[in-house]
């Protein structure tokens, strides 16, 4: 059974195991004066790729961004994207997994995790030369890798992302002030679904996660998405079988008992219900 490739951060003989893996890399070194094509992929490491100038298509989840200058991707574990960008390109390509970032204490944690749900962001000048300024400071950091190198990324990732949610902020108009409960809880359960999506399909199971009563949980998804627990549920699931039957060759058969589904005919009929295709139609008329 064929399933979507799944690239991982490279080891370096400097980088000590225990620390996890961190990797910044200069665009126009990575480009190295051709363009860039990486065919559908996912990872398990974050991935933010900052373009001071830039010029491509980068599709996330099925959802296509034109680059643009100034702008900002970042993935989460598991997301499946393709990219291709423009010789010429100038910027970052940051990697890291969560054995070396990912904060235990709950307000970093939660900045993190709210950052990787906003996968793209255009900013104005200024305001991202203030973000590019920080993964400057981090590339000299890896580069020259003097004593307490990696404190300090670990620190200007902190600094990065607090930035990042006020300036993306900014842009879109959200509130300045600090995120909600309901927010926060309703991306802690954006994060279960990630994770349990074949196993778990029932809001009770997510509610019992989260410690939330399903009227609580149901509440909170209606508050911030204006849906349902359950269509909430639905939407990741259609999304998790997107994946496969645009990144894999598996049968449908193979798709439906990956994402937890006994019956064929079942997931066919719920598959068609939310997209108005069957599964191979999807697949024929989308690849």
């Amino acid at each position: 059974m064929k399933t979507i490739p799944v690239r991982h951060i490279s080891a370096t003989q400097t980088e000590p195991v225990s620390e996890g893996r961190f990797k910044i890399r200069d665009i126009q070194e990575v480009l190295d004066g051709k363009d860039l094509v990486h065919d559908l992929h996912r990872h398990d490491f974050f991935f933010i790729l900052a373009l001071q100038k830039g010029e491509g298509i980068h599709e996330i989840d099925f959802v296509s961004y034109i680059v643009h200058n100034h702008s900002i991707f970042i993935l989460r574990p598991g997301q499946v994207h393709q990219l291709q960008l423009k010789s010429g390109c100038q910027g970052f390509l940051l990697e890291f997994d969560s054995s070396f970032y990912y904060p235990k204490d709950t307000v970093t944690n939660q900045r993190l995790v709210r950052a990787g749900n906003k996968n793209y962001c255009e900013f104005e000048e200024n305001r991202f030369q203030k973000l590019l300024n920080i993964l400057d400071c981090m590339f000299n950091e890896f580069i020259h890798k003097q004593e307490g190198y990696i404190a300090v990324i670990k620190a200007n990732l902190d600094i990065f992302f607090v930035e990042f949610i006020r300036q993306s902020r900014s842009i879109t108009g959200e509130p300045g002030n600090k995120h909600s409960y309901a927010q926060e809880r309703y991306e802690d359960f954006l994060e279960q679904l990630e994770l349990h999506i074949s196993t778990h399909k029932q809001v009770s199971q997510y509610a019992d996660m989260l410690n939330l009563s399903i009227y609580q949980l149901n509440a909170i998804t209606k508050a911030i998405a204006g849906n349902a627990a359950s269509e909430v549920i639905n939407k990741q699931i259609v999304l998790e079988a997107k994946r496969y039957l645009l990144g894999t060759s598996n049968q449908v058969k193979d798709i439906a008992d990956i994402l937890g589904y006994e019956d064929i005919s079942y997931f066919i009929r719920f598959f068609k219900k939310h997209t108005g295709y069957s599964p191979d139609l999807f697949r024929k008329n989308f690849r």
